[in-house]
């Protein structure tokens, strides 16, 4: 099995730890991988301001600048030549699903599609409290005020949810449309701190199987993301084991993905949830 690395950042990401991403890929390289894909956070459009509520970081600091662009490929296709012997690197983004700007997304991805080579379709942002965006997984308190006062149910939380997912599977994003679904269970990131559901009910289980249904039939992929096991209160990786189970079912392949912001975080948690899906 290909040992590939397929969900990380780099400096250009406002969040992340500022490590330069030449490092992560010489560390990538020293653990073994042999295909890296970088997938750094695509800009957002400046109109979703207007529509977004919460802490002003969730955000203006979610995504890569615009004005950054032109530095960030050049960065990414300096590296992708200078370890072409020792790695294959993929470049392309982690692009935001946000249903009132499907052709502000389009557009974008017909721009800077032809440039990249792996991409990932993503849902961080849903709609909450005074029908605003809110961010899913940026702080506690945006959470508790803009998603659970909204869906005190958590059933209702994860329905939502998955409707969000599901939207972003169907849009029509055009010939660059991201293969990759990322972290589709991304709602459970505070689950251990708000005392949410472990379990998705029937009727969210059957809204799911619609989910991965539409992704095996498109041909797509799902992110096989590490990173909800080193959240303090998630502890779980992203999808969920029960998804996972599902998702074989269908045979829909699985990329691993650390969703690395840093040195320390690439290649986190492989072997163990691998194994999940082996």
């Amino acid at each position: 099995m290909l040992k590939r690395e397929g969900h990380t950042h780099t400096e250009f990401c406002p969040h992340g730890s500022g490590d330069d991403v030449e490092l992560m890929i010489q560390k990538a390289i020293k653990l073994g991988f042999q295909e890296y894909s970088i997938t750094e956070h695509a800009p957002l459009p400046d109109g979703l301001a207007k529509q977004y509520a919460g802490k002003t970081t969730g955000l203006t600091e979610a995504s890569m600048a615009a004005g950054d662009l032109d530095a960030f490929f050049q960065k990414v296709n300096r590296m992708k030549a200078k370890y072409a012997d020792q790695i294959k690197i993929n470049i392309g983004f982690e692009v935001d699903f946000l249903p009132d700007f499907v052709d502000w997304t389009r557009d974008f991805l017909n721009e800077y599609g032809p440039r990249t080579t792996d991409n990932i379709l993503s849902v961080h942002f849903m709609q909450g409290k005074n029908d605003k965006f809110w961010c899913v997984d940026d702080t506690l308190e945006d959470f508790q005020i803009g998603l659970l006062s909204r869906y005190p149910d958590f059933q209702d939380l994860y329905e939502n949810y998955f409707q969000a997912v599901l939207a972003s599977v169907n849009a029509d994003l055009g010939q660059y449309t991201p293969k990759r679904i990322g972290h589709m269970t991304l709602i459970k990131k505070f689950q251990d701190y708000f005392g949410l559901d472990r379990h998705f009910s029937m009727d969210n289980l059957r809204l799911v199987e619609t989910l991965l249904e539409s992704i095996s039939h498109q041909h797509r992929e799902l992110d096989l993301n590490a990173a909800g096991l080193y959240k303090p209160y998630c502890n779980e990786q992203y999808p969920t084991y029960s998804i996972i189970q599902m998702a074989k079912a269908l045979q829909i392949p699985f990329v691993y993905g650390s969703d690395a912001h840093s040195i320390a975080e690439v290649g986190q948690g492989y072997n163990g949830v691998v194994s999940l899906v082996e």
